[in-house]
């Protein structure tokens, strides 16, 4: 049997990569988040590593909270950067393959088409920034990687999705940002990604989010339609929410990734953004 390290196993990703693998008898995962594995320490993670000999090792781990890291730079660049790092000489140490889970945000989103995985990234955030330096180290350090730029993602957990139903119990109306535009994507979509990856050799960078694309309004007007709820949706643009809301970190405009990557190399496909959304409410 396959032993998997899973790091950030409460998380959304980590939940999903749970249930997708649940049934493959292959694999025996090794779940860990911050109480039993603290990334940011190589010494732990090289004894964990050493001791469970991994096939492979899911790094769901990352400080997500992109107002946070702004507000302390020092704590993102522990987890997203220097952890990943320390996961990278693990992998390389013990022959296992690493899955770096990336984002949308290591892109300025000041264009008008889709990102290839061969743009060149130029993150405005100090969140895109440590990510970027994560996708940095995991390549100067490990040498069987997989790193999956993902975007906007919702699943079991915390979410975008849960947050809007929440309001729309106590309000008629509620106001969205309307001018950034990318593609929500499901984790369990993004699970099955990497389970399609897990046994192959085909390493690189790869674009993983769902198909289309829209604004956090629109998304929001089509959870509200999907649930049956009258809450309407009033659009409003990112410098009047910063307005209201000051000290927000900057965020992409425009960050819709094209998963050609994936396209190119696997039979792998994700759904539109519309499907994705309609099946994971049904789990609520």
């Amino acid at each position: 049997m396959k032993e998997i390290i899973v790091t950030g196993c409460n998380g959304q990703l980590g939940r999903a990569i749970n249930q997708i693998l649940a049934d493959q008898k292959e694999y025996h995962l090794v779940n860990t988040d911050v109480r039993e594995l603290d990334i940011s320490d190589v010494e732990a993670v090289m004894r964990l590593a050493r001791d469970v000999k991994p096939y492979a090792i899911v790094n769901c781990a990352a400080q997500t909270n992109v107002n946070g890291c702004e507000q302390n730079p020092e704590c993102a660049y522990r987890i997203n950067a220097l952890g990943a790092r320390n996961l990278s000489i693990a992998a390389q140490e013990t022959g296992a393959r690493l899955f770096q889970i990336s984002t949308d945000y290591v892109f300025s989103g000041d264009t008008d088409r889709h990102y290839k995985e061969y743009d060149l990234p130029c993150p405005a955030s100090v969140y895109g920034k440590t990510k970027l330096q994560g996708e940095q180290l995991v390549k100067d350090f490990c040498s069987r990687y997989f790193i999956l730029r993902t975007a906007w993602m919702y699943g079991e957990g915390n979410n975008f999705a849960k947050t809007m139903l929440r309001l729309s119990e106590n309000s008629d109306t509620v106001q969205v940002v309307n001018d950034q535009i990318g593609t929500p994507t499901y984790s369990m979509d993004l699970a099955k990604a990497i389970a399609c990856l897990l046994p192959t050799d085909n390493y690189g960078i790869f674009h993983a989010s769902c198909e289309g694309e829209c604004s956090w309004a629109e998304f929001a007007a089509e959870i509200f339609r999907l649930a049956g709820k009258k809450t309407v949706v009033e659009g409003i643009t990112t410098a009047a929410y910063e307005m209201k809301f000051p000290g927000q970190a900057p965020r992409p405009a425009y960050a819709v990734l094209d998963n050609d990557m994936f396209a190119m190399t696997t039979d792998f496909r994700f759904p539109v953004w519309e499907e994705s959304i309609a099946a994971y409410l049904k789990t609520l």
